[in-house]
C-alpha cells in the first residue's frame, strides 16, 4: 500500500503539486494492485488546489477529515473509492466499534450547508500567518518549511535542548523525532493557535534556540 498526504502534510507543509502527481501517476500505472490511500485532510484549511493521484490503481481511496477544518472531536470523515474497497472498509466498520454518532454527523451536515466556516478565509488565515513565520525566521538566518496547512518544519541543532529553551522563553513546539525517520533533528511549530503580532517574538525565540 501507498499512503500519500496530497496537501498540508505534517510536519512539512508539503503538498503534492500538479508536475509531481503527474510522475506519481506514472509509477503508481506500473503497480495496479497497489492499494493508494489519499489523506486530504487539509480539505477546507488550505490555499492549494488539490491533486489526487487516484484512478491508475484497481484499488484506492480518498479520504477527508473533519477534525482539522471544524474540530477533532467531531470524530468523522468522508471516504470514496473504488467499489470494492469501499465495501471492505464498510464491512469492517460493521464489526467493531466503527460507528460514528448520528448526532455528529447531523452536526457536520449542519456545519457544511450552513457555511459555517468560510474555507477560503480560514486558508488565508493561517497561510498569512504561516508564510509570515516562515519569513520572520528566514529573516534571522534561520531555515524553516511550511508550504501548506498550519505547520512549520525548522531544523535544530538538537531537539530536546531546543525544545526545552522555548519552553522557557513560553513557547510549547513539537520535538521533531517522532515525525522524522532519516532526516535530521527538527522542531515543528504551529500556527493555529498564534497570533499574527505573536510572530516576531517565535521567531527572536526560535532563532535563539535554534
Amino acid at each position: 500500500a501507498v499512503v500519500v498526504t496530497d496537501r498540508a502534510q505534517n510536519p512539512t507543509g508539503a503538498a503534492v503539486g500538479a508536475d509531481r502527481a503527474r510522475e506519481l501517476r506514472a509509477v503508481l500505472a506500473d503497480h495496479p494492485h497497489v492499494l493508494l490511500i489519499e489523506d486530504d485532510h487539509g480539505h477546507r484549511i488550505v490555499d492549494l488546489p488539490l491533486h489526487p493521484l487516484a484512478g491508475v490503481t484497481h484499488s484506492w481511496v480518498l479520504v477527508r477529515s473533519t477534525a482539522k477544518a471544524y474540530g477533532p472531536d467531531l470524530r468523522l470523515a468522508v471516504l470514496t473509492g473504488d467499489a470494492v474497497t469501499v465495501d471492505r472498509v464498510t464491512g469492517r466498520q460493521g464489526l467493531g466499534p466503527g460507528w460514528v454518532s448520528r448526532l455528529l454527523q447531523r452536526a457536520v451536515v449542519e456545519l457544511w450547508t450552513t457555511d459555517a466556516v468560510d474555507p477560503l478565509d480560514v486558508a488565508r488565515s493561517y497561510g498569512e500567518r504561516r508564510d509570515a513565520l516562515v519569513r520572520a525566521l528566514a529573516e534571522r538566518g534561520v531555515d524553516a518549511r511550511g508550504r501548506s496547512g498550519m505547520n512549520v518544519w525548522v531544523p535544530v541543532a538538537e531537539e530536546t535542548g531546543a525544545v526545552a529553551r522555548l519552553l522557557h522563553a513560553g513557547w510549547a513546539v513539537a520535538p521533531g523525532a517522532r515525525f522524522r525517520m532519516a532526516s535530521g533533528p527538527a522542531v515543528r511549530l504551529t500556527v493555529s493557535a498564534m497570533a499574527a503580532e505573536e510572530i516576531e517574538a517565535v521567531a527572536d525565540a526560535v532563532a535563539d534556540a535554534a
